[in-house]
C-alpha cells in the first residue's frame, strides 16, 4: 500500500505542474498573440508607411512595451523610451566619432548605462539604455543621421503597441485576475480540505505534504498584485474595459486582507501539524471548521470576480465560527488552540474584505475589537 502511495506522489505531481503550466499559457497567452501583432504592425508603419531605415527598433520597442502591461505599464514605458533615448543619443554620438566594431560596441554600452546611472535611471532603463546601444554599436550606419529615424522606429514601437493593447485587443481584466488569482485560491482551497482530512484522519504526514504545498504557491501568490494592477490599468485607459473598474477596484482594496489571510492561513496548518505530532486531542469541528473555511475562501473570490455582494461567503466564514465553537467545547490542546486563534484571525479578514467595518468583523469573529 505505501509503495502504491509513493508511486502516485509522482504523478500527482507531474498532474499538478501540467496544470500549472497550462493555466500560466492560459494568463499569458494573450499577450504573446499582442506582442506578435504589435510586432508586425510596427515593423509595417516603420517600414511601409515611413520608410525609416532599420525599422528594428520598432518591433524591439513594441515587444518591450506590451511586456510591460504585467505590471506598470504607463511607468514601464516612459522608463523604455527613457532607455532608449538615452541609448540613442549615446551611441550614435560615440559610434559617429570611433565607428562600429566589437570595442566600440563595449565602450558605447558602458557609456549608455552609465548616462542612464547619472540621470537615476532604475534597472529597467539601464537595461534599454544598454541593449539600444548595443544595436547601435553593432550596425554600422551608412549615414550620420540615422538617430532621428532610430528614435521615431522606438516611438512607432511604442505608439502601436499602446493602440494594440488598448483599443485593438485589450486584455480582458476581470478574467487576466481570474486566471492569476484563481489557481492560487483553489490551491489554497484545496490544501484546506487536505488538512481538514489529514486532522480527522490523524495523519501528520498527509498534513506536511499540505503544508509543503502551500509554501510551494507562494511564488504564483507574489504575482497577483502586479497582475491585479495591470489589470486596473487597463480598465482605467482602454474604453472597451472600464465598465470593470469597480470590480478591479474593489478587489485591490481587498489585496492588503488577502495578503493577512494567505499568511495566517499557512500559520494556521503549521500548527496543525504541531498538534498531529503532539497527539492532541482534535474534535471533528476542527477539521469541520478549516473545510469551511477554505469554501469561504473560494466562494469570496468569485463572488468578487462576478460583481456579486459576497452573502454565501459570509454564511460560510461564519459557520467556520460555530464550527469552532462547538470544538472548543469539547475541549482542544495547546497547538489546537492556537489553530482555532488563527482560524478566528482568517475568518475575520475574509469578513473585511466582504466589506465588513473591522470592528464588526472581530465581533462576529470572536475576536477583540483591536485585533
Amino acid at each position: 500500500m505505501r509503495g502504491r502511495r509513493r508511486g502516485a506522489r509522482p504523478a500527482e505531481s507531474a498532474l499538478r505542474e501540467g496544470r500549472e503550466a497550462y493555466e500560466r499559457l492560459r494568463t499569458y497567452l494573450i499577450l504573446a498573440v499582442q506582442a506578435g501583432l504589435a510586432a508586425g504592425l510596427a515593423w509595417f508603419v516603420a517600414s511601409d508607411v515611413l520608410h525609416n531605415p532599420q525599422p528594428l527598433f520598432a518591433p524591439a520597442a513594441a515587444v518591450g512595451t506590451i511586456a510591460a502591461a504585467v505590471g506598470n505599464r504607463a511607468r514601464r514605458t516612459l522608463e523604455l523610451l527613457a532607455g532608449v533615448f538615452l541609448g540613442v543619443l549615446v551611441g550614435n554620438g560615440i559610434v559617429r566619432f570611433i565607428g562600429a566594431g566589437p570595442i566600440q560596441t563595449g565602450v558605447v554600452v558602458a557609456l549608455a548605462i552609465s548616462a542612464a546611472a547619472v540621470f537615476r535611471g532604475n534597472g529597467a532603463v539601464m537595461v534599454q539604455a544598454g541593449s539600444t546601444a548595443v544595436l547601435l554599436g553593432t550596425v554600422s550606419p551608412d549615414r550620420p543621421d540615422l538617430a532621428v529615424p532610430r528614435t521615431a522606429n522606438a516611438l512607432v514601437g511604442v505608439v502601436v503597441a499602446i493602440v494594440v493593447a488598448l483599443l485593438i485587443l485589450p486584455l480582458n481584466p476581470v478574467r487576466i485576475v481570474h486566471r492569476a488569482a484563481g489557481p492560487t485560491v483553489d490551491a489554497i482551497a484545496r490544501e484546506m480540505t487536505a488538512i481538514a482530512n489529514a486532522l480527522a484522519q490523524r495523519d501528520a504526514r498527509q498534513a506536511e505534504d499540505a503544508l509543503q504545498r502551500l509554501r510551494a504557491a507562494e511564488a504564483q501568490r507574489r504575482n497577483t498584485g502586479d497582475v491585479v494592477a495591470a489589470a486596473c490599468e487597463v480598465a482605467i485607459l482602454s474604453p472597451w474595459r472600464r465598465r470593470r473598474l469597480g470590480i478591479l477596484r474593489r478587489y485591490a482594496r481587498a489585496a492588503e486582507h488577502l495578503e493577512l489571510a494567505y499568511t495566517s492561513s499557512r500559520e494556521m496548518v503549521q500548527w496543525a501539524v504541531s498538534a498531529l505530532h503532539a497527539r492532541e486531542t482534535l474534535p471533528a469541528g476542527l477539521s469541520t471548521a478549516i473545510e469551511h473555511f477554505g469554501q469561504a475562501f473560494r466562494l469570496l473570490h468569485r463572488d468578487f470576480l462576478a460583481g456579486r455582494e459576497p452573502d454565501r461567503a459570509r454564511e460560510r466564514a461564519l459557520q467556520v465560527i460555530s464550527d469552532i465553537d462547538e470544538a472548543c467545547a469539547e475541549g482542544v490542546g495547546s497547538s489546537g488552540a492556537v489553530v482555532v486563534a488563527q482560524l478566528r484571525v482568517v475568518v475575520s479578514q475574509l469578513l473585511q474584505i466582504s466589506g465588513l467595518p473591522q470592528t464588526e468583523a472581530n465581533q462576529q469573529a470572536g475576536l477583540n475589537a483591536d485585533v
